[in-house]
């Protein structure tokens, strides 16, 4: 008995992306789908990084194609493809750079640079391409979290090679100065250095660049949402009343230079006693839901105040790799994951298509 394709398309239709909540045919994830005597195949090509869930994906089409009559055999097939997104009007996209996330936050001691750096290695064990530009040039922290030493290379002595850890590319201004040197520079040359740190980096063919922002909305932080071409801003805050506040005004600033807002992180959301285990609110409770309802943000995820988030940081190796099947690991890439799925769902930067026209007299 031959196998109806019509059957096998209803069956592949029906299948539900657990991330999205939309089936992965609506979004155009499947792909070469053919059926050949006993047997169906098909490709499953996602638009954010899930490697993990790859197994159970590939489980999901081959329950559901066994339900069609007379199918024996399935092939099933599931990738990533990380396309570059839009970004804000008048900005072009960097040489080897897909999509560039802003981390940010209203003020400073909101736990931002953590969440900056165990997003992208979150990012990252999904199988993505990563880099971190850290963009404090008066408080860098990147080469104490990501534990580099050194200084990085300058092939040409124009560029600087980026700098590895636990698989990310990495730049700060940390890793050009000695670390008690204080920045004293004024908002103009702090952002023009930071430019150059970011243009003047040779970035290899990465999926998502994330920038750990300054805190605050100055200057700096404008100018930089301006020049630099962002895919969209994660927002860091905590529960409490001050901080949110601030944070609502870093929100705001993204809004009117059109920066779309992939979501909120709500940081030391609850403490966690190290002896029993017990959790309580010591900041106030449910802030960041609040905001994001009052915005239309999504809130992407809440984070306990742990000391073992500080330690892991502190030693140079972070949550998602000192603890990577903890809670507070699968916390992070959970929040990871819905980043890269809102930016999946953006739409995609064509300027590559299309050929540069040059008009000569001839």
């Amino acid at each position: 008995m031959s196998i109806d394709r019509a059957l096998v398309d209803a069956a592949l239709a029906a299948v539900t992306d657990p991330n999205t909540g939309r089936p992965y045919a609506a979004a155009r994830n499947l792909k070469n789908v053919a059926v050949e005597g006993d047997t169906v195949s098909v490709a499953v090509v996602l638009g954010y990084p899930a490697t993990r869930q790859f197994e159970a994906i590939r489980k999901q089409f081959d329950d559901a194609l066994r339900t069609v009559l007379s199918v024996q055999n399935t092939r099933v097939e599931v990738s990533q493809e990380i396309a570059a997104h839009t970004v804000q009007r008048g900005v072009k996209l960097l040489p080897n750079v897909k999509n560039i996330v802003a981390v940010a936050s209203g003020k400073g001691g909101v736990g931002k640079s953590t969440t900056a750096v165990n997003l992208a290695l979150a990012l990252a064990s999904e199988g993505a391409s990563v880099g971190i530009l850290d963009a404090d040039i008066y408080g860098p922290s990147l080469p104490v979290m990501l534990g580099i030493e050194g200084r990085p290379e300058s092939p040409e002595e124009k560029t600087m090679n980026p700098m590895t850890g636990h698989g990310l590319q990495a730049n700060s201004i940390g890793f050009l100065i000695e670390q008690d040197n204080p920045m004293v520079w004024r908002g103009p040359m702090a952002t023009s250095a930071l430019e150059q740190l970011l243009r003047q980096t040779n970035w290899r063919d990465l999926d998502y660049l994330i920038v750990d922002m300054p805190p605050g909305t100055s200057d700096i932080q404008l100018t930089l949402s301006q020049r630099v071409p962002v895919t969209g801003a994660v927002i860091v805050t905590t529960p409490q009343d001050i901080a949110l506040l601030d944070a609502r005004k870093g929100l705001k600033m993204f809004e009117k230079v059109g920066i779309p807002i992939l979501g909120i992180v709500e940081n030391m959301a609850m403490h966690i006693c190290s002896n029993c285990g017990h959790e309580e609110h010591i900041f106030g409770a449910g802030g960041g839901e609040r905001m994001g309802k009052e915005y239309g943000v999504d809130l992407l995820d809440s984070l306990p105040l742990d000391i073992a988030i500080r330690e892991q940081a502190d030693s140079g190796r972070p949550t998602v790799v000192a603890d990577p099947q903890g809670r507070i690991a699968d916390i992070y890439r959970t929040i990871a994951r819905k980043v890269a799925v809102h930016i999946a769902e953006r739409a995609r930067d064509m300027s590559s298509k299309f050929p540069n026209i040059v008009v000569q007299n001839t």
